[in-house]
């Protein structure tokens, strides 16, 4: 099953509230990013992200993205409440960019 255009926009809707969310198209599922740097994907119209040490906290399922996949993701099963959605992908953002270059503008 792959992800539908109207779920990955309703997910960008509820996270519209973060610096720069945007998303890219992968064979029928969609990468997110935040401010450029890579935090998960929507998969089968489930939002997960990176396994980070950060959101260990959060106490969040683990799943695979798709059936051949070698590592679990972190799955966000409540998009409706803002405040935590937003803390978690910050949470995420903080720790995958920490190691990152900063973008030229």
């Amino acid at each position: 099953m792959s992800t539908s255009k109207d779920f990955c926009n309703y997910v960008v809707d509820q996270l519209s509230d973060l610096p720069n969310i945007t998303t890219r198209p992968m064979m029928g599922e969609y990468l997110i990013y935040c401010d450029g740097v890579l935090i998960g994907g929507i998969y089968d119209e489930r939002l997960l992200l990176k396994e980070v040490p950060s959101l260990a906290k959060f106490d969040l399922p683990q799943v695979t993205p798709y059936s051949t996949a070698k590592r679990t993701m972190f799955y966000l099963e409540d998009l409706d409440d803002h405040a935590k959605l937003q803390e978690i992908i910050l949470a995420a953002y903080q720790d995958l960019s920490f190691n990152q270059t900063p973008k030229q503008k």
